[in-house]
């Protein structure tokens, strides 16, 4: 199947549509272009409203790390977002959104790779991407000092959430080592 009619067959899913507590919207903007491909976690409340992956503050900071502002990171067609569920899992009454559905990925992650060639760099953003890709259950803090494993193919990143703000400050050396690497690796991707 090409991408084309790949992504319309996910924008029509409504396979978590029992599980979820709104209207099924999967998010996923990528195209046959697509050389940057950043994998989080699943939509949040925001990015669901919005239909914008990384649509909030995370996003801010993801775009901080990778060098670029907000008309690059949604205007490059190199750069495309899929996160490993495309719908807004809810939010827990414990603070923070669901996990993303096992089903999203098991039903769409393989078919969607295989429909993009061209990526080049794979940003493996929190645990549950890096986690279905490493298939290993590694900590953040460890998968993403191991950053140098994945090159030049993948990148294991924190989650850009405020909710890490203490993890950053705890591990200064992600800012000052992993964070040059990608902008220099985004530069080289955007440039003509």
């Amino acid at each position: 199947m090409n991408l084309a009619g790949l992504l319309e067959e996910i924008g029509a899913c409504r396979a978590c549509a029992d599980d979820l507590p709104h209207e099924p919207r999967p998010v996923v903007r990528v195209s046959e272009a697509t050389r940057l491909l950043i994998c989080g976690q699943a939509p949040g409340r925001r990015v669901h409203e919005s239909g914008l992956p990384f649509d909030d503050p995370s996003g801010d900071r993801l775009r901080g790390w990778m060098g670029v502002d907000r008309g690059t990171f949604y205007g490059a067609p190199q750069i495309g977002v899929a996160a490993m569920a495309f719908c807004f899992p809810g939010t827990s009454p414990k603070g923070g959104d669901f996990p993303p559905p096992a089903r999203c990925a098991a039903l769409w992650r393989a078919k969607l790779l295989a429909a993009l060639p061209n990526v080049e760099l794979t940003l493996l953003v929190g645990t549950y991407a890096q986690r279905w890709t490493l298939c290993d259950r590694r900590s953040v803090v460890a998968a993403v000092r191991g950053w140098r494993e994945g090159l030049p193919t993948r990148l294991c990143l924190p989650h850009p959430s405020w909710r890490n703000n203490g993890w950053l400050r705890a591990n200064p050396w992600f800012e000052a080592e992993v964070t040059p690497y990608l902008r220099e690796r985004v530069r080289a991707i955007l440039a003509p």
